[in-house]
Order: C-alpha cells, then structure tokens, then sequence
C-alpha cells in the first residue's frame, strides 16, 4: 500500500498582496498625504470641526453627481450639462415654493421628476440616434442655462422654508445630548465602522472559499483598522462642534446604494460590458441603448438631488448656480480611476476622486492662493490622473 501524501497548501506570498493593496489605496494614500501637507501648511486649520463641517458640505453635491458621471463615463460617454441641470432645477424649485408657496416635499418630488426628464432627452440622443454625448450635452448645458437665467429673470431668488435648508445646512439630532460632544453622531459612525469591517471581512472569506489568493489576516487587519480609526476619528471631530450634517447621511446612503448597483446587480455589469467593449455586449444580448439610456435618466435624476442640496445650501436660486460644476465633477472622476475610454471606474475612486479636488479648493483657499492659480493646478491634477490611466494601457 502505497503512501498518500498530502497535498502541500501553497506558501503565501505577501509581495503580490502588498502590491495589489498599494494599487487599491494609492489613491487614498494620494488623499492622505495632500490633507497633511495642507493641515501642516495652513497651521492646522484644514482639520478643524468648523472647517471639515464646510468641506463637507462644499463637496456634497459634487459627491453626488460624480455617482452619476461615473456611470455614464464607464459607459463610454460624458455629460458637460450637469451644472446647468443644477442651476435649472434649482430656479425651478425657488419659483414653485416661493411665488407659488408649495410645500418643499412636493417640489423636490417634481423636481426629481423634471432631471430624470431632461437626462432622458438627452439620453435619447445619444442612445438612439448615435449622437456623440459631447454635443448633445453641451447643447444642453447652453440650453438650460439660459433656461436658468430666463426662469430667475436674472436675479435671484429666496429665502426657502426651515424645512428645506434642513436638507443642506441641518444636522443630526442628538438624543442622547452629550457634554460638548454629539455622542449620537460619534456612535453612529462606530456603527458604520462595525458593519464596513463585517463587509469586509465577509468578502475576505469568499474569496477564500473561491480558491483565490486572500490578503493575509495581518495585512487585512492593519488596512481595515487604518481606515476604521480614520472613520471613527473623522466622526469624533464633527462631533466636537455640531455633529453629523444630514447632506454627510444622503451622501453616504447614496454611495452604499451606488456600490452595490455597480458590483452586485445585473444592471452595473451591463454598463462594464457596454462601456468595455460595445460590439461584445451587443453580440452577448445587452441591449446597449437601453442601457446608455439608463445611465443618462439617472445622471439628470442625480443632478436634480445636486441641485436641490446646493439651492438649500445657499437658500436662494441664482441665475449663475451650478456653473462649472461639470469640470469638478468630470475631474473628479477621472481622477478616481474612470477610464477616459470607459469600461473602468469604482464607486470608492470616485469619492475620493472629490474628496481629492475638495481639499485642493479649501486647501489653497485658506493659504489665499490665488483663483488663476489654483485653475493652473486643478488643470494640471486632472492631466495627472488621464496620463497615469494612459500610461498603464500603454504598458498592459
């Protein structure tokens, strides 16, 4: 009887795991070091409560329209109308509660109704006449601000009801009514913090059970509890001054709900396929235009939200709001790790993508550096991030 020798478990590299962690977080590494060269360079201003409150809600809405830019340029196109989209639902909200005094649940409801409408024109267009989204979304960015300054009449218009500059500038109640500190606020971001490790770690045992190399347990945990303690942290600043701001919750429900669209449902693996190789996933029978349609639908829809949290914000309509929001957005994707030529992007990237662009803006605005510059560096920031994605096809 001859003896059976068992089967000897591959020895676990680290390298690989390593090297496959620095690609997933070089870009949050990119974020980290620019927060310390700015928290150093502006005397530690950047990281104070009042301050993290003002990037947060400076950026919230150009978080929220990345989701949907990122969708439509993993799909292969680009929408340059989305800040006029902005400035138009917001005029059409100001008109409809302030002369016409309707309540603001009714008016974001039509004004949710009025983005999916306009993302649907134009993505009719696009989708089926094959028309190059270029120049059907500059046409309408031309289109919708002048409708902007023709439904303002020019100036502007406010102030809106409590209720709605809730939606912007309110924050989370807190019941538990700490002493300086919003225990509600900092509980709760344990609490995310607990179900992010959980998630993370359900995945790390299917990738196991899959056969596939895991990151090693050490590994995972430092990386895990890095990010656990910068969340945990970041919490605990906010709720040193007035806790958690409600826009900071929308966003973070709206990037949990766009991570699972874009990883786990039929729908995101269609826009991949569409966005990676058009003709395969016509032959393989995705319904490309349906799917192109879709994605422009949900930026108008995206859009509207956008332009209801900055109406709020300011708590007036402009004839001038939202322009050129579309280059933060678009830059901020790019800069997240979309690919100019579609196919490729994540959720994650994206948001750190704004994050990135926020704290470039808030940064060099505390050091008051200068408007021209700071276009100069955003400009040459944005050719970075297209070089590198080019630079590592060029090399693949």
């Amino acid at each position: 009887m001859s003896d059976v020798i068992a089967p000897v478990a591959p020895k676990q590299n680290l390298l690989p795991a390593i090297k496959r962690g620095a690609r997933e977080y070089g870009l949050l590494s990119s974020l980290l070091v620019i927060v310390t060269f700015f928290q150093v360079a502006t005397g530690g201003a950047l990281l104070q409560p009042l301050n993290l409150t003002n990037l947060i809600l400076q950026n919230s809405y150009i978080v929220v329209m990345a989701l949907g830019m990122l969708m439509v340029i993993v799909c292969g196109h680009i929408d340059l109308s989305v800040g006029s989209i902005v400035g138009v639902v917001g005029s059409i909200a100001a008109v409809l509660m302030v002369q016409y005094r309707m309540d603001f649940v009714t008016v974001s409801l039509i004004c949710l109704l009025a983005g999916g409408l306009i993302g649907a024109a134009q993505g009719y267009w696009v989708a089926f006449w094959g028309m190059p989204s270029f120049i059907v979304t500059l046409g309408g960015m031309l289109i919708f601000r002048g409708a902007t300054i023709a439904i303002t009449e020019g100036q502007s218009i406010g102030p809106f009801p409590e209720h709605f500059v809730a939606l912007s500038a309110g924050f989370l109640p807190d019941p538990l009514q700490g002493q300086g500190l919003k225990i509600t606020s900092l509980l709760l971001g344990v609490l995310v913090v607990g179900c992010f490790l959980w998630v993370e770690w359900r995945a790390r045992r299917r990738v196991v059970k899959g056969g596939a190399v895991a990151m090693p347990v050490a590994l995972f945990l430092l990386k895990n509890g890095i990010l656990g303690g910068a969340i945990i942290a970041f919490c605990y600043v906010l709720a040193t001054y007035r806790g958690l701001p409600s826009v900071l919750v929308i966003m973070c429900l709206l990037i949990g709900l766009y991570t699972f669209i874009m990883n786990r449902t039929v729908i995101g693996r269609w826009v991949y396929a569409v966005g990676g190789n058009l003709k395969a996933a016509k032959l393989s029978g995705i319904n490309t235009a349906r799917v192109t349609f879709f994605t422009f639908v949900n930026m108008g829809v995206l859009a509207a939200v956008a332009g209801l949290i900055f109406t709020a914000r300011l708590n007036s309509a402009t004839p001038r709001a939202g322009s050129g929001f579309e280059l933060d957005v678009i830059a901020a994707v790019f800069i997240g790790g979309a690919s100019a030529s579609g196919g490729v992007g994540k959720v994650i990237g994206v948001v750190i993508g704004a994050f990135i662009m926020g704290v470039l803006n808030n940064g060099m605005s505390i050091m008051g550096i200068g408007v021209d510059y700071q276009q100069m560096i955003k400009g040459a920031v944005l050719l970075a991030a297209v070089f590198v994605d080019v630079y590592q096809k060029s090399r693949g």
